[in-house]
């Protein structure tokens, strides 16, 4: 695969989406290909990201996803100077209003389509996340199974069984946070709800789900949420780091069939180690609780990893550890190498603990300067899997 081949996707979308000068898709400062001005100064301009899914779990597929930034004329002018007098002077200023439109399709037959919006008022004192979806998932579920034994009569034993599910419905987020004072803190609440059926080719499997679950089910939580971020970028940082944690209680008083609680924590940190080199961390632990014996298959928190199989390792307790180095080629070429490790732990004796580690290297192009968005492929593998990703921003 040509690694210019998504840059030239883009550019040949925006020909066709719009008109204005060949001008405006180079910038006017290194002559390179970059959309910053078609993005901010036409009006229907935005930035259209290709969807290549290669994930694992769901087969090959893709579609298109538009990315649209709202600033006033002032906010423009701003940034245009900023850009102008500083190679990454725009991507330093406050992030612009961004909304995202896209839908999607891959070859086992999973689709979805989606809007969501991010804004904040008063300096980014108050600032507001929602979105809202509908799409149809197909996936195979695995368990591991550990049996202990029956003395003489039954050995131990441990096996490992998948079966296919095909989950239906829609979902809506919102997410509204305020600034602590002039800090970097943020605390808010969360809210989270959907409407799903899930079926199985598996006869006897799709027996129990109905017999379980019901045919159809509504999942609705409320949470709270805190977020310290120093980053100096939203969309591809260098430097600074970002703590975030949350917890959401999904109950029948807040019209949740299924209920439970979770809790999130994760962290980014980027360290400049020389002129041209960047480490990145990441870390991600989630922990699930529930009385209930049945829920939905994908309810449990799985290890999210580059080159690894969404819904492939489940868990009680979830926790991920990423490492990224990546060196400047230029001001708009960076290239990277990364690793990252998981590990699941779950309460019932009867489930087996896992662990899976990933590793693969990627690359990114400045796309739009004035923003400071770039975006390119990583290619990773794993235990048995292996894919490569279109990103919008760090990987992470």
């Amino acid at each position: 695969m040509q690694l210019n081949k998504p840059f030239a996707t883009l550019a040949m979308s925006c020909s066709i989406l719009s008109t204005p000068t060949q001008a405006s898709f180079f910038d006017e400062v290194d002559g390179q290909f970059d959309m910053g001005h078609h993005i901010a100064e036409n009006a229907a301009g935005f930035l259209p990201v290709p969807i290549i899914i290669t994930e694992p779990a769901v087969g090959y597929g893709g579609g298109l996803v538009g990315v649209f930034m709202h600033e006033t004329e002032e906010q423009k002018q701003a940034r245009k100077q900023a850009a102008l007098n500083a190679l990454d002077g725009g991507a330093q200023l406050m992030p612009a209003s961004i909304t995202a439109v896209g839908a999607a399709g891959t070859k086992n037959g999973s689709w979805f389509a989606f809007a969501g919006h991010r804004h904040s008022w008063l300096d980014d004192s108050i600032r507001y996340i929602g979105g809202a979806g509908v799409g149809k998932v197909n996936l195979d579920i695995y368990q591991d199974i550990s049996f202990p034994g029956l003395g003489n009569i039954i050995p131990p034993f441990e096996t490992s069984f998948g079966f296919n599910t095909q989950t239906t419905g829609a979902a809506m987020l919102q997410n509204l946070q305020f600034r602590v004072a002039d800090t970097p803190l943020m605390l808010g609440i969360k809210q989270f709800a959907s409407y799903s059926s899930v079926e199985s080719d598996n006869r006897a499997m799709n027996q129990i789900l109905e017999w379980t679950l019901g045919k159809e089910s509504v999942t609705s939580g409320l949470g709270l949420v805190a977020e310290y971020d120093t980053r100096n970028n939203l969309f591809y940082p260098t430097s600074g780091f970002k703590v975030a944690a949350d917890y959401m209680i999904y109950d029948e008083t807040l019209g949740s069939d299924s209920e439970y609680q979770k809790f999130g924590l994760e962290g980014q940190g980027y360290i400049p180690l020389a002129d041209k080199w960047t480490l990145g961390l990441a870390g991600d632990y989630e922990k699930f609780a529930t009385k209930e014996l049945f829920v939905a298959p994908t309810t449990q928190p799985y290890i999210k990893l580059r080159g690894v199989q969404s819904y492939r390792y489940q868990g009680d307790e979830v926790a991920t550890l990423q490492t990224q180095v990546t060196y400047d080629i230029d001001h708009r070429w960076k290239v990277s190498a990364f690793y990252g490790i998981g590990a699941t732990r779950d309460e019932s004796h009867y489930s087996n603990d896992a662990m899976v580690d990933a590793y693969g290297v990627g690359f990114r192009y400045q796309l739009a300067r004035r923003y400071g968005l770039y975006m390119g492929v990583d290619i990773a593998t794993s235990e048995g899997d292996g894919a490569f990703y279109i990103n919008l921003g760090s990987g992470f």
